[in-house]
């Protein structure tokens, strides 16, 4: 029996041995986490037509000009030309005009292009305006830093009919037209290469038919014209403009070859053209 218990208490001290052994190991090299397991969430995505590099206004695009780019179809819009709306748009995309400046990457929209076969400038001019050129100079254009899309005050200078008669006189000074945008000057449309500065010859301003009228008949009657940049704070059209334009030259009669100027509430006829 002593033999016996010798052996079971043995065999004790040895298994409690082993464990404090393994519970040492276990405290010095704690077992390795198991790696988190990451959601794996699924993006629909659509293809959509962008610019494969910028494309400035105005120019003819072909299929070289864009590509298709996988967009989420959560932050797509549905003005963007997609390959399911038109798998062939890449190809239909072919002379088309483009309206404004796409940037690389930017999604085309339809509405910024022209599919037409008129030129661009009556593409581009809003229903029921006009496009008239006058002549300027750097001394009578800002300086040359009237660029397209701001927007300008008509001022005509002439002289005044007593003086023109030999009585002493001066000049008359007078904004003709109010807060008119420029489409162009000369060929250039647009700001290009950081361009800041354009001095040309010629501007194309866009006008309604009465404001065209008048200034056709200042450009007859003036000595200079002078285009006066407007301040981007003040670029807003203004509900009396129109009536301004209206006023200050013409009463829109002319008779007999002379044109009928209201000034000051009173009407007079000065020198005709025909």
């Amino acid at each position: 029996m002593k033999l016996a218990r010798v052996a079971v208490l043995g065999v004790a001290a040895g298994a409690g041995l082993l464990a404090a052994i393994l519970a040492i190991n276990m405290s010095r090299h704690p077992a390795a986490e198991a790696p988190a397991q990451v959601a794996q969430t699924s993006v629909d995505t659509v293809d959509v037509l962008v610019a494969a590099d910028d494309i400035t206004i105005g120019t003819t695009l072909s299929g070289d000009m864009v590509k298709w780019e996988e967009w989420p179809k959560s932050g797509s819009s549905a003005k963007f030309i997609t390959r399911d709306s038109d798998p062939e748009a890449v190809k239909n995309i072919n002379g088309a005009l483009a309206r404004t400046t796409f940037y690389s990457g930017e999604p085309i929209v339809d509405t910024k292009l022209i599919r037409s076969d008129s030129g661009y400038m009556s593409a581009i001019l809003p229903q029921g305006k006009r496009a008239v050129a006058t002549r300027i100079a750097a001394d009578t254009s800002a300086g040359g830093f009237i660029l397209p899309n701001d927007r300008v005050d008509v001022i005509m200078t002439r002289q005044d009919s007593d003086a023109a008669q030999g009585v002493a006189g001066g000049y008359i000074t007078e904004t003709i037209l109010n807060n008119v945008r420029v489409l162009a000057i000369d060929q250039t449309i647009e700001e290009k290469d950081g361009e800041k500065v354009v001095v040309g010859q010629t501007a194309t301003l866009e006008l309604t038919p009465q404001q065209a009228e008048i200034l056709t008949v200042a450009q007859q009657m003036s000595d200079r014209l002078t285009l006066s940049l407007r301040s981007l704070a003040d670029s807003e059209a203004r509900p009396n403009d129109e009536k301004l334009d209206a006023m200050h030259l013409i009463g829109g009669v002319k008779r007999n070859g002379a044109v009928t100027v209201v000034k000051g509430g009173v009407a007079r006829e000065v020198g005709g053209f025909r």
